[in-house]
C-alpha cells in the first residue's frame, strides 16, 4: 500500500480524505492540531453567540469511522524532510509515499506588534470563544460601570478589514446590539457605543462586483455601523485605534480581519516559497522542486491555470476542488491511469450582510435581498460535516433569526492551568495547523 500524509484537515484535506476513503491500494493518515473539523465560513457566528460551536464542528475520528484505510495523526507540523520521504510533528515522526500539504493560513498582522498581542483575530475556534467571552465580558463592565466615557468605549467595537469577514461580522454585530441591548442590559443606553469598519481599500468586498460593493455599503450604513475607507489601522495600544490618517478611536475591542499569510512549512526548497508564503505548484498540484510533494488550497499558489495567471483567489471552492481532483489523481497514478490537471470552475461568491440581506454574484448574474439571504443559507448548511449538524444549524437559525434573541450568551472561560499547559505545549512547535 502507498502511504499518503495529508497536513490539514480543512475544506481541502477533507475531500481529498473522503476521496481516498476505502482504498484498497492507499494508506491515508490526516494530520491535523486539532481533532475535529470545523467550518470557518461560519466562526463569526460563533463569535457572536448566534449559534453553537458544536454546530459547525466535527470530529476526524467519527467522520471515517468505518473507513479501513483513514488514519488519524493529532499533531502539529514541525519540519518537512523531502530527502527522508518523511515529517516531523510534536507527536512523532511520519514517513510517506506522497505528502499533502493543507494547512490553509493564519492571521497576517503585518509585523504590527500591538495589533498581534492585543487585537483579536478569528482565524479559529478558539479565536471564535476568545471574542465571544470578551465581547460579553464588555458589556458586564459596562453595566457595571457609572463612568460614561468608560461605558461607551467597553461597547466601541472597531474592525479591520472590510472583506466578507469584517462585512459580517459587522452587520452582525450591529444587528445583535439593537435587538438584544434592551432586553438584557435595561440600564445601558441603546445609543451608546459605536461600531466601526475600516478597510484600506475604496470599497467593501473588494474581490466582489460593483453591485455587491453598493448594497454592502448601504446596508451596514442603515444599521448605523460607521464605515471609513482608503484607510489602514496602524496601531492599538492603550485602547486607543490609530488611522492612517491620524484619527484615533477609543475603545476596548479592535478585531482584525485584514488579512492572511500561509503557514509556513520548514524543510520545502526556498524556490517553492512565493507571495504570502503561498507555495508554487504546478498544474497537477505538485510543489515545484519536488516529486512527491503536493499542496493544495489556500496554502497553494497555481499560475497554471488559463483563466487565473496569477494565482487562484484564497476561497473554499477552489480548495474544495483541488482535493477531489487530487484524490482521483491518486487513484489513478495508482493504476496506471492518466491524470487531469486542475481548472478552477468558478460557482460565484457570497456574503450575508444581515437578517434577510445578502449579496450573492453569480457567474451569470447578481441577486440580493431575502432571496439571496436564503440562498446564503442553504449553500452554508450543505458542507457542514455530519446530518446531525446540519439539523443543529438549521434550527438555531431558524430560532435565532426568528426571535432576534438566541440563548448562547454563555461566558466560557478555560481553567487557566489548562492555559497555561496548552501554552507551553503549543511552544514546542514552529508551525501550528
Amino acid at each position: 500500500m502507498k502511504k499518503i500524509v495529508i497536513v490539514g484537515g480543512g475544506f481541502g484535506g477533507i475531500n481529498l480524505a473522503k476521496k481516498l476513503a476505502g482504498s484498497h491500494a492507499l494508506e491515508v493518515t490526516l494530520v491535523d492540531r486539532n481533532n475535529y473539523n470545523f467550518f470557518p465560513p461560519l466562526l463569526y457566528q460563533v463569535s457572536t453567540a448566534f449559534i453553537e460551536l458544536s454546530s459547525i464542528s466535527y470530529p476526524f475520528r467519527k467522520m471515517f469511522q468505518g473507513s479501513h484505510n483513514i488514519n488519524f495523526h493529532l499533531g502539529s507540523l514541525i519540519k518537512v524532510y523531502p530527502g527522508d520521504n518523511t515529517i516531523e510533528t510534536d507527536n512523532g515522526i511520519l514517513s510517506y509515499d506522497y505528502l499533502v500539504l493543507g494547512m490553509g493560513t493564519e492571521t497576517n498582522f503585518f509585523g504590527n506588534k500591538n495589533v498581534m498581542e492585543h487585537a483579536f483575530p478569528m482565524k479559529n475556534i478558539d479565536e471564535a470563544i476568545a471574542l465571544r467571552n470578551h465581547i460579553l465580558i464588555n458589556m458586564e463592565k459596562a453595566d457595571r460601570t457609572s463612568d460614561a466615557k468608560e461605558q461607551d468605549k467597553l461597547r466601541t467595537i472597531v474592525i479591520a478589514g472590510g472583506g466578507a469577514t469584517g462585512v459580517e461580522i459587522a452587520g452582525m454585530l450591529a444587528g445583535m446590539g439593537s435587538d438584544i441591548i434592551a432586553k438584557d442590559y435595561p440600564r445601558l443606553n441603546k445609543n451608546g457605543g459605536k461600531i466601526y469598519l475600516i478597510d484600506g481599500s475604496p470599497v467593501l468586498l473588494g474581490p466582489m462586483s460593483t453591485k455587491a460593493q453598493q448594497e454592502a455599503y448601504k446596508v451596514l450604513k442603515g444599521l448605523g455601523v460607521k464605515i471609513i475607507l482608503n484607510t489602514l489601522v496602524k496601531d492599538y495600544q492603550n485602547g486607543v485605534v490609530t488611522l492612517s490618517d491620524g484619527q484615533a478611536i477609543e475603545t476596548h475591542s479592535l478585531i482584525w480581519a485584514s488579512g492572511v499569510v500561509a503557514r509556513e512549512v520548514p524543510g520545502l526548497p526556498e524556490a517553492a516559497i512565493s507571495r504570502g508564503r503561498r507555495i508554487i505548484v504546478d498544474g497537477y498540484n505538485k510543489v515545484e522542486g519536488t516529486e512527491n510533494i503536493f499542496a493544495i488550497g489556500d496554502q497553494c499558489l497555481q499560475t497554471a491555470d488559463a483563466k487565473y495567471p496569477n494565482g487562484h483567489p484564497q476561497l473554499a471552492q477552489i480548495a474544495i476542488q483541488q482535493g477531489t481532483l487530487l484524490g482521483t489523481n491518486f487513484r489513478n497514478m495508482i493504476k496506471g491511469l492518466p491524470i487531469k490537471p486542475f481548472t478552477y470552475h468558478d460557482k460565484g461568491s457570497m456574503a450575508i450582510i444581515a437578517k434577510h440581506k445578502a449579496v450573492v454574484d453569480l457567474p451569470k448574474g447578481f441577486i440580493k435581498g431575502y432571496f439571496a439571504w436564503l440562498t446564503w443559507l442553504l449553500i452554508h448548511v450543505v458542507p457542514i460535516a455530519g446530518f446531525r449538524n446540519k439539523i443543529k444549524l438549521s434550527f438555531s437559525w431558524f430560532w435565532s433569526f426568528l426571535s432576534n434573541d438566541p440563548t448562547l450568551r454563555l461566558i466560557i472561560r478555560p481553567d487557566k492551568r489548562e492555559q497555561t499547559a496548552e501554552s507551553s505545549d503549543e511552544t514546542k512547535s514552529s508551525t501550528q495547523l
